[in-house]
């Protein structure tokens, strides 16, 4: 079989052309013989190497800096979970994946893990060249590597993977009502102030007569639409980018702002259980699979999305660092439950840290879907009512004036009768 490669040698000089070999690890083999390192390795002519469609074609980038969507990355961490399981080893594993793989940026990253491997460095050291994958991902398959148990590192991976997913799917969901019935009212909103309010205006024009304050506003509020929706957008994109950027650069506002966001009404709730069962989630599965507590502590602090419940449990990691138990830390800041830190006094004086977390998780997770689902529950009457009352008040706006023109057209009808 017929190679092409890419591969620099001792000079950091780009090579690239093709070799001869029965298989992907003897073309590397022989590459190294010569003083290449390899870059990147196509056989000739294979058809899976080539992409079918536009969106397996590689659009150009770094694939170290390029991110893994989640859905890709639990199929990896499953199949190798699996193939390990079974009693394959990790390098034929690896190609197998690769060789299965048909998105180009996932089969040049996996190339390149295999390529370390075999000039001997470890999985987890590969991994951590790409920044697609997590770094608690990377911790655990370290503590798998040092303790021989890599097939139940990937495991718990997948499983930290799915549960994310789920978690994320589930807000995702819950949010998608209220989004869909707030479009729905602007879109109400829009139709009647500009395609049927302008038609009454012509005719209240018509009549003539003072038209009531509700109707006047509402068609002021028409003309804006009509005539500067243009600049309405610049300023609703307008705002959207300072926020975002604001949040980037000020390191006050943004934790103001994460801050704020646990304290609206019916969203706080769950962002701030969806962060502590992520929390929990992660430092039982980093403790069980042997790493040390303030390692596991710092790899779960970052994972969790909020950055006011992030700084709480950084004061609870400064903490602990110094001597001071987990419960009794937790216990200085609101955020975290009481049960939460009865949960893990109990788990540290019983030695069962890692169930006592993995318990927590599993609670506020539960409690994460029952606010999920009390908020959509509830925001079905609210946004109804809503829609209601905007739609009764354009209606009323409408419909005001034509008492008014009645009343002209009554006078009117008498000063002829008269005359």
């Amino acid at each position: 079989m017929k190679y092409k490669y890419v591969a620099l040698n001792g000079r950091n000089q780009k090579k690239e052309g093709a070799i001869e070999a029965d298989s992907q690890a003897e073309a590397i083999n022989k590459l190294r013989e010569k003083g290449l390192v390899v870059q990147d390795l196509m056989q000739v002519g294979k058809g899976n190497d080539e992409p079918t469609s536009i969106w397996q074609m590689d659009l150009g980038g770094d694939v170290h800096t390029k991110k893994i969507k989640p859905k890709k990355l639990l199929m990896l961490l499953s199949q190798m979970g699996m193939m390990m399981k079974a009693g394959i080893n990790l390098s034929l594993s690896m190609q197998i994946m690769i060789d299965s793989e048909k998105d180009v940026s996932m089969r040049k990253i996996l190339r390149e893990i295999n390529e370390n491997l075999y000039s001997g460095f470890t999985l987890s050291q590969s991994m951590r060249n790409f920044a697609g994958f997590p770094q608690v991902y990377i911790s655990i398959i370290e503590a798998g590597e040092a303790n021989g148990r890599l097939d139940e590192a990937f495991e718990q991976c997948a499983l930290i993977c799915k549960k994310d997913m789920a978690l994320s799917g589930k807000i995702r969901s819950a949010l998608m009502y209220p989004g869909f019935l707030m479009a729905l009212v602007i879109v109400v909103v829009i139709i009647l102030t500009v395609f049927v309010l302008p038609t009454f205006a012509g005719i209240y024009d018509s009549f003539g007569g003072e038209l009531p304050g509700l109707t006047k506003f509402m068609m002021g509020f028409s003309d804006l639409l009509i005539n500067w929706w243009w600049l309405i957008i610049i300023v609703i994109v307008g705002v959207v980018f300072g926020l975002k950027t604001l949040k980037k650069s000020n390191a006050d506002f943004a934790m103001w702002w994460a801050k704020m966001q646990l304290k609206i009404p019916l969203v706080g709730p769950i962002i701030r259980q969806s962060s502590l069962a992520r929390f929990c989630r992660l430092m039982s599965t980093l403790t069980d699979a042997g790493i040390p507590i303030h390692r596991a502590m710092a790899l779960a602090r970052d994972a969790v999305p909020n950055l006011f419940v992030r700084e709480k449990i950084q004061a609870v990691l400064d903490d602990v660092q110094i001597g001071v138990t987990i419960h009794e830390a937790m216990a200085k800041h609101p955020v975290f439950d009481p049960i939460l830190v009865s949960m893990i006094r109990v788990g540290e004086e019983s030695g069962m840290l890692g169930d006592s977390l993995f318990k927590m998780a599993e609670l506020f997770e539960n409690q994460t879907d029952e606010s999920t689902q009390k908020m959509t529950d509830m925001m079905t009457p609210i946004m109804t009512v809503i829609i209601g009352v905007v739609v009764a008040t354009l209606v009323i706006s409408m419909i005001m004036p034509m008492f008014g023109m009645y009343s002209l057209v009554g006078n009117a009808s008498s000063t002829a009768a008269n005359s």
